[in-house]
């Protein structure tokens, strides 16, 4: 009995501690002869029974508590407890049995904690064991095998005293072969809060229900009149389907008292999806999505769950407002986008949901805030900024825990969420034992900070922004108990914040200092708010000349928004790759409007026509575009007659345009050309196309035409003349033509030669002067003062 007294902490008086060791050292002195004669004892035996020591002790035992009902009990009713007790030494517990331990109240939130933290068995500070009948016994715990245990206890026999939080312990006693004495092997501490009758006082509590995910659609859109929208992936399809976790805190919020805070990103996401969406696949290639149905009905649970309860709805896409103010503030046009990311809030979320939403707070990622995030949270048009009180933390020694409303200056109103309700359900509660203890010490706090005054306050709890689906369902079962209990009600976050200031709370903002390492680590960086603002001069200047700028504004401004999203902490790499993405599109959309490369172009003559055509690949027509053609050398071919000439462009969708312009040559040579695009309002469109033109006064083809003419004319003229000298010889000699006997309608001799000089000289009727082949054709076309044509359609 001793020994085991010792064991579990109790101190031996020093007379007792002199018997022992000197019985210890009688009963050691018959062997110490004989075993200094036996050999040493194997290495492996001494490793064993020093083993066997440290698997010894009150972490001998796992004990794993599952669950307990009611999880704040009050007169009459029966508590239970159950989980599983797990042997992890190396012998057999023997003579096991489980017990219930009360402990003693806890009267400030810091000795929750502070019991929270402790291992292992302290005598005293766990109380004593229930006993009686109020256990449940093992033979034996085989190591390794897990035993359940159920215990049930009316909470009358817990002999609890008035209402506070009590520490209620399960621990498992027995014996090894090691340490053959009774002893607490394990021990596993939860919290009971005890409130009995209705409080004096209940402190209004308002739970934040968010509702965010991660960027799933991209800046693409299909070629149709309804813009099927493409998703870089379908996990957004995994989380709205039953079980998913969007799915869950749809189900499980519906039936709570709290304000749904909601990204308008995610409902215009999963309502693109209810209209038909396709996913990016390898490469270009793009697949059909088979959701439309999971998409439908999570809008509908969603609608029934928001109806008569108060929507709180972020900037579009949830933008990181801390990485905005450390290193976007400097990068022109960031804060103009956070203000866009506002102003379309209304028009995406009450299509939607039917309900309006509140659009005056801003929520800083962990409610972590310094000036700057104060600054730009407001500058969009919030005046209430979600904190969190680890962030303001108190600096006067308040002795209790005050209301969250804060005046922080500006007319801007700090709502601070308190950190230890905020934060219960974070890490993986995807065990019941987990679960199981993050509710009963969430509950605990709730009732140690309602019992810290009788003064009335108005708290906020704002949890982690993407809960994991066991996240979800613990926090549902926290907030369940909490509503049914006796000492809260339930208030909007629009009351919480409208609520009366405590006097005595800070309402000063920490420094930039003092904002956290760990938060700063990962936000975007400048370079990332670069690249957005360089995207967005790309849209910029690719709007201007579209016939229906919506199709494109409105995808890849959404797009934009999304780069700026708090969901990419800790997500570097896949954040770059977004932002990639968008504005590799936006490139390839724009490089669809270009201008077809032009090889050497011959003038033939001094005045000619060139041709350039501006192709547009895309679906809809482009406009206010300008086509300049400019000469690099005017005082050889002017374009014109000047240096350059512009004319404006207009080509409908999927089809080409050619455009002429008037050149004239002063001198025979090469002339090197430039074809640019321009906007109305004078910026390059484009990269320019530059081509030669080659001219030359009269080419070597009409020369070599002309000369022939003129050698067939003077063929012609020399035989004309000797045609004539014959003739004359003829007559010299008395030779008369021989015509009195022929008949006036008589044939002629096509052979004689009168008949032969007619034909020659031109006489014969229809006859004139000899043709002559006509030029090739020029490269360029004849001037003409027609317009271009209408254009053609691209074989794509």
């Amino acid at each position: 009995m001793a020994e085991a007294a010792d064991f579990q902490g109790m101190s031996p008086s020093p007379a007792r501690r002199w018997m022992r060791r000197t019985a210890a050292l009688l009963a050691s002195a018959p062997l110490l002869a004989g075993l200094l004669q036996l050999p040493a004892a194997p290495a492996a035996d001494a490793a064993g029974q020093t083993s066997a020591r440290a698997a010894s002790g009150s972490r001998t035992v796992t004990v794993a508590l599952d669950s307990l009902s009611p999880s704040s009990p009050t007169e009459g009713d029966t508590l239970t407890v159950s989980g599983t007790v797990t042997n992890n030494g190396k012998q057999a517990v023997t003579d096991a049995h489980v017990d219930l331990r009360v402990g003693p109240e806890l009267t400030t939130r810091s000795a929750i904690d502070t019991a929270a933290k402790r291992t292992g068995y302290v005598p005293g500070a766990d109380g004593t064991a229930i006993g009686g009948s109020f256990t449940q016994e093992f033979a034996k715990l085989t190591p390794g095998v897990g035993e359940r245990f159920s215990i049930s206890v009316p909470v009358d026999d817990l002999d609890l005293g008035g209402s506070g939080v009590y520490q209620l312990g399960v621990s498992l006693s027995g014996e090894t072969a090691a340490q053959p004495w009774e002893q607490v092997l394990g021990i596993e501490r939860t919290f009971l809060p005890w409130q009995p009758d209705e409080a004096d006082t209940r402190t209004r509590t308002t739970v934040l229900w968010p509702l965010v995910s991660t960027p799933h659609m991209t800046a693409e859109t299909g070629s149709n009149e309804q813009q099927t929208r493409v998703f870089r992936d379908d996990d957004l399809a995994r989380e709205i389907s039953p079980g998913g976790r969007l799915e869950q805190l749809v189900s499980l919020g519906r039936d709570l008292d709290v304000t749904w805070v909601i990204d308008p990103d995610l409902l215009a996401s999963v309502d693109a999806m209810a209209r038909g969406y396709r996913v990016q696949g390898e490469g270009d290639a793009t697949a059909a999505g088979t959701h439309q149905a999971a998409a439908k009905q999570w809008l509908a649970d969603l609608q029934k769950a928001v109806a008569d309860k108060e929507v709180v709805a972020l900037p579009y896409a949830d933008p990181d407002l801390a990485s905005l103010a450390h290193n976007g503030t400097n990068v022109t046009g960031s804060l103009s986008r956070l203000k866009e990311a506002t102003d379309v809030v209304a028009n995406t979320v009450e299509p939607i949901l039917h309900v309006k939403p509140n659009t005056d707070f801003a929520w800083p990622v962990d409610g972590a805030v310094d000036p700057s995030i104060v600054k730009v949270a407001t500058s969009a048009g919030a005046d209430k900024v979600i904190a969190r009180s680890d962030s303001l933390e108190e600096t006067d020694g308040l002795p209790y825990t005050p209301s969250a409303a804060r005046p922080i200056g500006g007319g801007t109103t700090a709502v601070v969420a308190d950190a230890r309700l905020s934060t219960a359900f974070q890490g993986d509660l995807t065990k019941a034992s987990a679960n199981t203890l993050a509710v009963q010490k969430f509950l605990a706090q709730s009732l140690a900070l309602n019992l810290q005054t009788n003064q009335q306050r108005s708290i906020v709890i704002a949890p982690q922004r993407m809960p994991t689906a066991s996240q979800a369902r613990a926090t549902a079962e926290a907030v369940t108990a909490l509503q049914a209990g006796t000492w809260t009600e339930a208030q909007e976050l629009t009351a919480a914040a409208k609520a009366k200031p405590d006097p005595g709370a800070t309402t000063n903002v920490p420094s930039p200092s003092d904002y956290p390492s760990s938060l700063r680590k990962q936000e975007l960086p400048r370079s990332a708010f670069e690249q957005i603002a360089q995207t967005q001069d790309k849209l910029d200047s690719f709007k201007v000349i579209l016939t229906q700028q919506s199709r494109v504004v409105t995808p890849f401004g959404r797009a934009i928004n999304r780069e700026m999203s708090t969901s990419w902490r800790g997500l570097a790499t896949e954040a770059r790759g977004y932002r990639d993405g968008v504005e590799s599109y936006l490139d390839d959309l724009s490089e669809g409007v270009t201008l077809i490369d032009k090889s050497e172009t011959k003038l033939s003559g001094r005045s000619a026509m060139i041709p350039v055509t501006v192709q547009n690949n895309l679906v809809q027509g482009v406009d206010n575009l300008v086509l300049r053609l400019t000469s690099t050398s005017p005082t050889r071919l002017e374009i014109d007659g000047k240096a350059y000439d512009e004319q404006p462009v207009a080509v409908s969708g999927g089809h080409s345009q050619s455009v002429k312009f008037t050149t004239s040559a002063n001198a025979n040579g090469r002339v090197t050309v430039y074809a640019q695009l321009f906007t109305e309002d004078g910026h390059p469109y484009g990269a320019p196309v530059r081509f030669d033109v080659k001219v030359t006064e009269i080419t070597a083809t009409v020369m070599l035409v002309i000369g022939g003419g003129v050698l067939l004319l003077v063929l012609a003229g020399f035989r004309m003349y000797t045609q004539r000298k014959r003739a004359a010889a003829h007559e010299a000699d008395g030779d008369a033509p021989e015509t009195a006997d022929e008949p006036d309608d008589g044939p002629q001799n096509p052979e004689s030669p009168e008949h032969r000089l007619k034909e020659e000289s031109g006489t014969r009727p229809g006859a004139g002067a000899p043709e002559q082949p006509s030029d090739p054709t020029p490269d360029t076309s004849a001037e003409s003062a027609d317009p271009s044509g209408t254009g053609e359609r691209v074989d794509r």
